[in-house]
């Protein structure tokens, strides 16, 4: 597809604005400014939920050089291959140098062809290092990509005050079979927005997974499953209220007492936020696939993948079992929490890191390690249950959203 050279602003609001132009939609757009400084990655990135209604920055100066893969292909489990979500969730994206050729043994598209279809604002030209010590002195902001289409700009809008969990979140539950056949484990999931890549990694270690939406009252089926895993997901954890109340209950209903809790990212956030912590908005936020989490109960330092705007702080987690488990060593900020007695942990970072890095993916061992204690917990107890099934109508492979 040949360039059109359509003229394009990035404002921030009461800050600097950026002029250049335009490949991908002709319309404009409006969110949340932030940015990222992964060097790969950018179609994973774009179809991360957890970046719904925002506008991403990336710092690394060349972006669209290996194109866009099919958005139709699926491995195994029937997931996407190289999606994290069946669609875009940035609203816009602004860059300093768009590669307009580009080549990659996967892509079947342009970069701006994707963006065309998809509906998503981008604009090339721009110096991304003004816009990042801008961000990064004054914090995130909202901004706006401003296409020269005649039309009148749009409002600033800050998508952070609304429930974005529940307009990214499964509308039915849907089912994954683990690998090989023979599960290891029957997990059930919490979609607040979760990834096809941390599905892909409870699946690949065998677990049958059932995907629940994210105000699905998964205390009255949670005694047929062996886990559960709550994911990321978009904007503010506080806005998330049926989750918390569901996590209160399974954190203080005594028969759920051993029953394994793993949270990433919204995840973690939630779980802390069930266990009495207070979250706090960051300034402006971790993304980056470079960032160094100190695990506290080993002294090893894992290189994570990050994508978050709030954080919990470590200060309001109540004494009730809980203590911080990771710390970030650039900011200091919490990255994840342990139980001291109970199998139930969370990290702020995404140890499914897609694409990587993939130091702490052994966090999913340890969740299936924790899983197969309580699977012998479960079987001497010699209580007979009900198999959880899904109905038939909702047994879609998918997300419906």
């Amino acid at each position: 597809m040949a360039p059109q050279f359509v003229k394009a602003t990035f404002q921030i609001e009461n800050g600097p604005s950026h002029e250049g132009i335009s490949f991908g939609a002709q319309q404009s757009a409006a969110g949340e400014a932030v940015f990222t400084t992964s060097l790969v990655g950018y179609p994973e990135s774009m179809t991360d939920p957890s970046y719904k209604g925002q506008i991403l920055v990336f710092t690394q100066p060349l972006i669209g050089n290996y194109g866009v893969p099919s958005g139709e292909i699926r491995d195994e489990f029937n997931l996407l291959k190289y999606y994290e979500s069946p669609s875009v969730h940035v609203v816009g994206i602004v860059v300093a140098e768009y590669a307009w050729k580009y080549s990659h043994w996967t892509a079947v598209q342009s970069l701006s062809e994707w963006c065309i279809k998809e509906g998503v604002a981008a604009i090339t030209g721009v110096d991304t290092r003004s816009v990042v010590q801008y961000l990064r002195e004054q914090g995130s902001s909202l901004g706006r990509i401003v296409v020269d289409d005649g039309k009148p700009a749009p409002a600033y809008v800050d998508t952070m005050k609304e429930r974005l969990v529940a307009k990214v979140s499964t509308k039915q539950p849907y089912y994954i079979s683990g690998a090989n056949g023979a599960a290891t484990a029957n997990i059930a999931v919490i979609d607040c927005g979760v990834k096809e890549n941390i599905v892909r990694c409870l699946a690949e270690r065998g677990a049958n997974v059932t995907v629940f939406p994210h105000d699905y009252p998964v205390q009255d089926v949670a005694q047929q499953f062996d886990g559960v895993f709550i994911s990321n997901g978009p904007g503010d954890p506080s806005l998330c209220t049926p989750t918390v109340e569901v996590l209160k209950v399974l954190l203080q209903d005594p028969k759920f007492e051993r029953l394994p809790i793993f949270g990433i990212c919204m995840g973690h956030q939630l779980l802390a936020i069930a266990a009495g912590a207070s979250a706090i908005k960051m300034k402006y936020g971790n993304r980056a696939h470079n960032i160094p989490a100190l695990d506290l109960t080993t002294g090893q330092c894992h290189i994570t993948s990050q994508n978050h705007g709030y954080a919990i702080d470590a200060d309001t987690l109540p004494e009730n079992g809980f203590k911080p488990y990771f710390v970030n060593l650039n900011d200091g900020s919490n990255e994840g929490i342990i139980h001291t007695s109970k199998p139930i942990f969370s990290t702020q970072f995404h140890p499914e890191a897609k694409g990587g890095p993939m130091d702490s993916a052994v966090l999913f061992d340890k969740f299936f390690d924790n899983i197969a204690a309580y699977q012998k917990v479960k079987s001497s107890s010699a209580k007979t249950t009900v198999a959880f099934e899904v109905p038939v109508q909702t047994m879609a492979t998918e997300r419906v959203l």
